[in-house]
């Protein structure tokens, strides 16, 4: 039971808030480099850094630019990285084969950060999309995405990127069954020790269009995700897709997108105290950048308060594209 607060004057909650070192004192909420995932974009090439048009400061980057990349991550401080592939239109396919080649772009990659800077954690993305060339998520049959057809084509991706040395497997596709089929398979080829972020809250979003752009799906990608996604009005079926995918053996979950489902991050830290991360994902990051760039908002100020807000609603940790700035701004101090 909450304390009865003394009336006005004995209590003057401004007190607090008077200078900077009380405000210090009882500041409720920390945020710091450890809680930041880097979103990184890839794409072939050398020496190639390519800005995506609809995320402002935001680029693909060729292997050898990602290597560096990684590095500078690792020097600020930032604990992983998160990889996603700019696929040759050439390479997609309706089978998605590419999507567990031992040699496509994002294993690559994940070999050759791990090789220049093994202290950072890998984090991969699995669903077909960048390499399908409907643009969805699972293969599609007859208008239709299939679920355990493509829960199969998913278990073959993340064995190639465990194999590649990934730390953190990223399942962004909302198929049935995938937690579970993808944890059975590690343990059966000797990967117990790779973890599992679910993105188990991940919702049918509008706020998704510049990742699209950057990832080369917005063309191909015929019809919605609404049959796979969730509906935006939901939440507690955000809560039974979490508690599925725990019993299937993910070791973290993720909500996506970030900033329009606070109140999902809270109800899934209170519910369940597990490892909870949210994605503040590119509309919301373009959405800044753009009111920046007008001079309508500052952009620090709002970076900062809206990272604080992810910890403020029980987040472990953010995938933000803001990471190494806001990086830079935190170790500063």
């Amino acid at each position: 039971m909450r304390p009865t607060l003394a009336p006005f004057p004995m209590t003057r909650l401004r007190r607090t808030r008077r200078t900077p070192a009380l405000r210090a004192l009882t500041c409720e909420t920390a945020l710091g480099v450890g809680d930041l995932i880097w979103p990184i974009f890839i794409r072939e090439g050398e020496d190639v850094e390519e800005s995506v048009p609809s995320m402002p400061g935001v680029a693909r980057r060729s292997l050898d630019r990602v290597v560096e990349a990684a590095q500078e991550a690792a020097d600020l401080g930032i604990p992983a990285i998160c990889l996603f592939p700019y696929t040759d239109p050439a390479l997609k396919t309706e089978k998605c084969e590419e999507a567990w080649n031992p040699e496509n772009l994002s294993n690559r990659a994940i070999r050759a950060i791990k090789q220049a800077v093994p202290e950072i954690a890998v984090m991969t993305d699995i669903a077909l999309d960048p390499y399908n060339a409907n643009g969805h998520d699972g293969i599609v049959r007859d208008g239709i995405i299939v679920n355990d057809e493509t829960v199969e084509a998913l278990v073959k991706m993340a064995l190639a990127q465990a194999e590649a040395g990934a730390d953190i497997l990223g399942p962004s596709d909302m198929m049935d069954g995938r937690i579970g089929a993808i944890r059975k398979a590690l343990e059966e080829t000797g990967h117990s020790d790779v973890t599992i972020m679910s993105y188990t809250a991940k919702y049918a979003s509008a706020f998704y269009g510049p990742f699209r752009d950057a990832v080369g799906a917005s063309g191909a990608l015929k019809g919605d995700k609404k049959t796979y996604q969730m509906d935006p009005a939901n939440s507690d079926e955000a809560i039974r897709l979490v508690e599925r995918d725990l019993m299937e053996g993910a070791d973290m979950v993720m909500v996506k997108p970030g900033m329009p489902y606070l109140d999902i991050c809270r109800r899934v830290k209170d519910a369940f105290g597990i490892p909870t991360y949210a994605y503040q994902v590119s509309g919301e990051y373009a959405m800044l950048m753009a009111a920046a760039q007008n001079g309508w908002l500052d952009r620090e100020k709002v970076m900062m308060e809206s990272l604080m807000s992810f910890k403020r609603a029980g987040c472990d940790g953010i995938l933000t594209y803001f990471a190494p700035e806001a990086a830079k701004r935190l170790r500063a101090g």
